[in-house]
């Protein structure tokens, strides 16, 4: 019996891991192990698990993850350009205590989205992403709430993160004060879902979902019975 053909470039999944071949022990040097606990990063992990098992979940859930919060970031790192701040998750781009080649490698918040769509595209969009992003990401932030420093917390090294995915406010510097933590916290987890997740989920849903087969053939031309089976046409062409 022969193999299907991989839907996916073998040189895509080359360079894809390559990039991650030195993003990883870079980033590790450099921000520490919890940085690879935002969601970005894991949303790389799940592109690369997708990448090399063709299976749609991993890239489904990546893709309803980042795919908005992504925008967000390259219109924050456009406006912090131009100098105009928008929430400053983008500030460390431009801090001249790292490495020129240290902040290249956050580029890739702008061309991971792009990938994700192209492979959800090419594998299909899986359902289940909604529900087992929106469980992962959560957990993340219950992690980073109750065991990762909070925003404000002075480190010995800088570059180690804190306020990992911004459970204390978008400014790392100072947790929010107009809320509770606890209450910020939980209408945090929920606006992710309500404004990031559940849209893109509805949008890809959507653009992907297979067409159903219709009702329109006439009879006996050789399309499907109404049990999947295929009935055989009367006339050849």
């Amino acid at each position: 019996m022969k193999s299907l053909p991989a839907r996916l470039p073998l040189g895509l999944k080359l360079l894809f891991t390559a990039f991650l071949a030195v993003m990883v022990p870079v980033y590790w040097v450099n921000y520490g192990p919890t940085n690879f606990l935002y969601f970005c990063d894991i949303s790389l992990l799940l592109c690369l698990i997708s990448l090399w098992t063709e299976k749609k979940l991993p890239a489904s859930m990546a893709a309803v993850g980042i795919l908005l919060p992504q925008v967000l970031w390259c219109l924050d790192f456009l406006g912090e350009l131009f100098g105009v701040h928008l929430v400053g998750m983008t500030a460390y781009m431009f801090d001249p205590n790292r490495s020129l080649f240290l902040r290249g490698l956050s580029f890739f918040h702008g061309w991971l989205p792009f990938l994700l769509v192209f492979l959800v595209k090419r594998l299909g969009y899986d359902r289940r992403a909604l529900w087992a992003w929106t469980g992962l990401a959560w957990a993340l932030c219950l992690v980073a709430y109750f065991f990762l420093p909070p925003a404000g917390t002075v480190l010995p090294d800088p570059k180690i993160p804190v306020n990992i995915n911004y459970v204390f406010g978008f400014d790392d510097a100072h947790p929010q004060t107009w809320l509770p933590a606890p209450v910020y916290l939980l209408a945090w987890m929920a606006g992710l879902f309500l404004v990031a997740y559940l849209p893109t989920h509805l949008v890809l849903r959507k653009w992907l979902a297979p067409r159903r087969a219709t009702s329109a053939l006439p009879a006996h031309s050789g399309g499907e019975s109404e049990w999947g089976q295929r009935e055989p046409a009367i006339l050849s062409r």
